[in-house]
C-alpha cells in the first residue's frame, strides 16, 4: 500500500503501481490542507475579481469573465475541449503513472479541489480502471493538456478506457465495475489537466529502467572485456580517484567485482585496449551521473504544484508557471543521449569481437566456419540500425518551442515529445545491449570458460544457460529475445 501526500513519491512507488497494481491512498495528514485551500476557492469562485480557470476563459480566453451559474459548465467544457490527443494509445502502465502523479500533485492541496476528487482518481486505479490516452498532442506547457484530459474525461463517465485490451466506451466500464463518475465543481476541471504528470510519468519509469539498464551493460561489458584480454591495470581504483566523478567511479568498481578472480588478472597481453574497453568506467559513467541528474530533476517534480492559478491557505490565488515541462523536457532529453552513448559504445565493443583484426584470435564473425556460416554478422547491422535511429532521436525536443493558443502560450517546452523519444531510446539500446550480450557470450565460449571470474561463470551458468552456444547458422531471433529478457528482468544492483 503507497500513500500519497503530495511530497514523497518514489520512482520505485511509480513502477510499483504503474506494473504491479499496488494499491494507493490518500496519507490522511494531506487532508487538512486540501480541505482548507478547497474552501478558498468556494469563498471567492462568486466573486467579481477575476480568477483564472475558476471565473474566467483560459488560455487566450483569459480575459472573458464566467458567469457564477456558467462556473461547473466552464470545467465541464475545459475537459471536453481539450482532449484533442491523436495517435496509438499510452500503454497503461504509463496512464496509471500518469494518474498516480496527478493524485499525488492534487494531494499537495495547491490546486484547490475536493479531496473526492482525489479520491475518484485513486478509485479509478486500485480498480484498475484504464483511461484511454492518445499519446501525441501534448507540447508540455499549460501542461499535458490533451493526454490528462483524456484522463480527465474517463473520470467524468465521457471518453474511452482501454478493457481487456480493447477500446470501449467509459460508462460501460465504470457501470460493469460499479463506479460513479464525478461531478466537477469550480477550478477541478482546470486542475485535472494542467501539469507535466504524462510527460513527467513516462520519464519517472524510463529512467527507473535505465538505470538498471546502465548496470547490465556493465556486466556485459565485463564479458567483452575478459573475451578481448583486457588490460586490468585501467580499472585500478587509483584511476578513478585522480578524477572523481561518481559515476566513473561506481562504474570502475561496479566490473572490478564482476571479473574479480579471472585467470586473466594476472595476464597482461598488450600495453592498453581501444577506447570502447578501457574508457567503459568514463563513459558509462558519464551516462550514469546524467541518468541520476536527470532522476532527480524528475522526483522533484513528481513531487510539485504544477497547477496553474496554485491556491493558498492564506486566501490568495496567484497565477503562475508550474504547469511549465522545460524540466522534465530537460530531463528526458539529457537522458536520451545518455543512452544513445551507451548504445553507440555498445555496438564498437560488438564490432571488435565480429573482426578478426581486432578480436586477438577470435574467428570471422565468431563462427568456426565462416564462409559457409554468416555467424553473427548480421546482428552488428542490426544494433548499427538502432544506434543510427537512436542518433537521430537524440537531438533535443526541449529547444523546439512552437507558440500556441494565440500566442499567450508562446514558449513551450515539448516535454511530451521529449518522453516520448526517451522510450524509442530506451528500447533501442536494450536491444543493442541484448545483441551485445549474445556476442559476448559466443566469444567467451569459444575462449573457454576458463578466462571468467567466479561471479560472471555463475552468472552465466544460473541465467544464462538457455542461450546457447551458434555451432552453426540457425535462426537467432530468439536467442536475442532471451538475452533482452534477461536484461530488462534482472535488478542488476542486487545480482
Amino acid at each position: 500500500m503507497i500513500k500519497i501526500d503530495g511530497h514523497s513519491l518514489t520512482l520505485d512507488d511509480i513502477y510499483k503501481v504503474a506494473y504491479e497494481n499496488e494499491k494507493v491512498i490518500l496519507d490522511p495528514s494531506a487532508r487538512e490542507f486540501v480541505e482548507k485551500t478547497r474552501k478558498v476557492v468556494e469563498e471567492k469562485q462568486s466573486g467579481d475579481v477575476p480568477i483564472y480557470g475558476i471565473n474566467t476563459g483560459v488560455g487566450k480566453l483569459s480575459e472573458v469573465k464566467i458567469e457564477a451559474e456558467e462556473v461547473e459548465s466552464l470545467q465541464m467544457n475545459i475537459i471536453k475541449s481539450h482532449a484533442v490527443g491523436v495517435g496509438d494509445p499510452l500503454e497503461p502502465p504509463f496512464v496509471r503513472a500518469a494518474m498516480l502523479l496527478r493524485a499525488n500533485t492534487l494531494a499537495t492541496g495547491y490546486s484547490g479541489v475536493r479531496v473526492k476528487v482525489i479520491e475518484k482518481i485513486l478509485e479509478f486505479l486500485n480498480k484498475n480502471v484504464i483511461p484511454y490516452v492518445p499519446q501525441k498532442g501534448s507540447v508540455g506547457a499549460s501542461g499535458d493538456l490533451a493526454p490528462l484530459s483524456h484522463i480527465a474525461l474517463s473520470l467524468v463517465g465521457e471518453g474511452y478506457c482501454i478493457e481487456g485490451g480493447k477500446k470501449r466506451p467509459t460508462g460501460e466500464v465504470l457501470d460493469e465495475k460499479g463506479i460513479l463518475p464525478i461531478k466537477l465543481k469550480a477550478k477541478e476541471g482546470l486542475s485535472l489537466i494542467n501539469g507535466t504528470q504524462a510527460s513527467s510519468a513516462i520519464i519517472a519509469i524510463l529512467l527507473k529502467k535505465s538505470i538498471n539498464l546502465l548496470y547490465a551493460s556493465c556486466l556485459v561489458a565485463s564479458l567483452v572485456f575478459l573475451a578481448q584480454y583486457g588490460v586490468f591495470e585501467e580499472l585500478d581504483d587509483r584511476i578513478q580517484k585522480a578524477r572523481p566523478h561518481k559515476g566513473q567511479k561506481k562504474v570502475a568498481q561496479c566490473i572490478r567485482q564482476l571479473i574479480k578472480g579471472s585467470p586473466l588478472e594476472k595476464e597482461r597481453r598488450k600495453v592498453q585496449d581501444a577506447y570502447s574497453i578501457r574508457c567503459v568506467p568514463q563513459v558509462h559513467g558519464a551516462a550514469l551521473d546524467m541518468l541520476e541528474f536527470a532522476k532527480e530533476i524528475t522526483e522533484i517534480e513528481i513531487n510539485s504544484a504544477t497547477d496553474n492559478p496554485l491556491v493558498f491557505d492564506d486566501g490568495d490565488i496567484i497565477s503562475n508557471g508550474n504547469f511549465h515541462g522545460q524540466y522534465p523536457a530537460y530531463a528526458g532529453d539529457v537522458a536520451a543521449i545518455a543512452l544513445t552513448t551507451l548504445s553507440s559504445i555498445s555496438d564498437r565493443r560488438s564490432f571488435r569481437l565480429l573482426t578478426p583484426e581486432l578480436s586477438f584470435g577470435l574467428p570471422p564473425f565468431l563462427t568456426k566456419h565462416s564462409g559457409i556460416n554468416s555467424g553473427f554478422m548480421m546482428l552488428q547491422v542490426t544494433q548499427a540500425s538502432l544506434v543510427a535511429q537512436n542518433r537521430i532521436l537524440a537531438s533535443p525536443a526541449s529547444v523546439h518551442s512552437i507558440p500556441t493558443s494565440g500566442d499567450q502560450e508562446d514558449s513551450v517546452s515539448q516535454s511530451m515529445n521529449s518522453a516520448l523519444k526517451l522510450r524509442e531510446v530506451y528500447e533501442n539500446t536494450l536491444y543493442v545491449l541484448a545483441i551485445e550480450l549474445f556476442i559476448a557470450l559466443q566469444a567467451v565460449r569459444l575462449r573457454g570458460a576458463s578466462i571468467l571470474s567466479p561471479k560472471l561463470k555463475d552468472i552465466l551458468d544460473t541465467h544464462l544457460a538457455s542461450i546457447e552456444f551458434v555451432e552453426k547458422d540457425r535462426v537467432l531471433q530468439d536467442d536475442i529475445e532471451k538475452a533482452k529478457s534477461f536484461i530488462e528482468n534482472t535488478d542488476f544492483l542486487n545480482i
